[in-house]
Parts: structure tokens; C-alpha cells; sequence
């Protein structure tokens, strides 16, 4: 079995992806690392047949839930919300990851897990349906339907798109992988 440091390093990103399509950007970095101190614990008694990624999907999937559980049943402060800060300058890389981002959490939560879990993560539709608890013709139809749902969206003009997606509309190019490796391009995506 190969050491556990070579799994986070080759799985990591998928990891941080999982969760960020459930979580937003301040709870996916608690979810990746419980995500991991689950698996450490597991990892010696894994049987060496297993699929290493589809499990660490599966974990990641469970720790995100329970993450945005824990979150719904924190108090939530009232009062006035100060400005926020003033957003540093994007290379063209980042605001199209910020663009797909948005877009993505348009979509229903079944549809967004779908799409990431199968397109960005590169799982097939039988490992998003046993990560999910779907069935397999259903995770398919999730993910088709999320990928047309984006199309149309990010084809619709920056004004007519709804709030908390930026604009410019985008074509295949624009699904970049957020890690500075190179990923390969989607599958079925056009």
C-alpha cells in the first residue's frame, strides 16, 4: 500500500472539489481536512482493491453533509453587515473559475453534485450514484440536465443572468481545472 502522503498529495484537489460542490468557501477547507483524518484512521485496514479516489469521494461526499449540518445549527449573527472588501484583481484564469463557480451554485444541489462529481472530478455515473445514494440512470439525467442548465446560463447576457453570477458568456474553454496542474477537459461538455 502506498504511503498515505502520496494519496492526499494525488487526491487532494478532487477532495477539495467534492466538497466545495456542497460547501461554500469557508467550510470546504474543515470538510477537506476531516475528509482526510477520517481516511488516515481507515487507510491501514482498506483492502488493496479499492478504488482509492470513488472512496475518498464518498468520504468527502459525508463529511461536507455533516459540515453544512453543523453550520445550519450555529446561531447566526444579526445586525448590519459591514462592506465588504474590496476584491483583489483576477488573472483571466481565476474569473473564469469564479464564473463556472457561480454558475454552478445556480443550479439544485442534486444537479451541481452531479455535474462536479462527473465532470470535474472525472467519476463515472455509477460512482456519482453509489457517492450520492442515486441510482445511476438518475445521477446520468442529474448531470445532463446541470451541464444544458450551464449552457444556457452562461450563454444568457452578464444582465440577464441571475444574481451571484458573473458575466461573460463562456464556451468550452471556460472550465478550467482550479489547480495550477493540468486536468484533462470534461467529459461531454461543449
Amino acid at each position: 500500500m502506498e504511503p498515505f502522503e502520496r494519496v492526499v498529495a494525488r487526491h487532494g484537489r478532487t477532495v477539495w472539489r467534492v466538497c466545495r460542490a456542497v460547501l461554500d468557501e469557508h467550510d470546504t477547507d474543515d470538510a477537506w481536512s476531516e475528509t482526510f483524518v477520517a481516511a488516515l484512521v481507515a487507510y491501514p485496514s482498506l483492502p488493496a482493491s479499492t478504488n482509492l479516489e470513488a472512496w475518498l469521494v464518498t468520504i468527502a461526499h459525508r463529511k461536507a453533509i455533516d459540515v453544512l449540518r453543523a453550520r445550519d445549527r450555529r446561531p447566526r449573527p444579526v445586525g448590519t453587515v459591514p462592506e465588504p472588501p474590496p476584491a483583489p484583481p483576477h488573472d483571466e484564469a481565476i474569473a473564469r473559475t469564479d464564473e463556472l463557480d457561480g454558475a454552478l451554485r445556480t443550479l439544485p444541489p442534486g444537479q451541481r453534485r452531479a455535474v462536479v462529481y462527473h465532470h470535474l472530478v472525472g467519476l463515472s455515473h455509477r460512482e456519482v450514484a453509489e457517492v450520492t445514494g442515486i441510482s445511476a440512470d438518475a445521477a446520468r439525467r442529474a448531470s445532463a440536465d446541470g451541464i444544458a442548465a450551464l449552457r444556457r446560463l452562461l450563454a444568457e447576457p452578464a444582465a440577464a443572468r441571475p444574481t451571484g453570477v458573473p458575466g461573460r458568456a463562456v464556451g468550452r474553454a471556460s472550465f478550467p481545472s482550479p489547480s495550477p496542474s493540468p486536468s484533462p477537459e470534461p467529459k461531454g461538455v461543449r
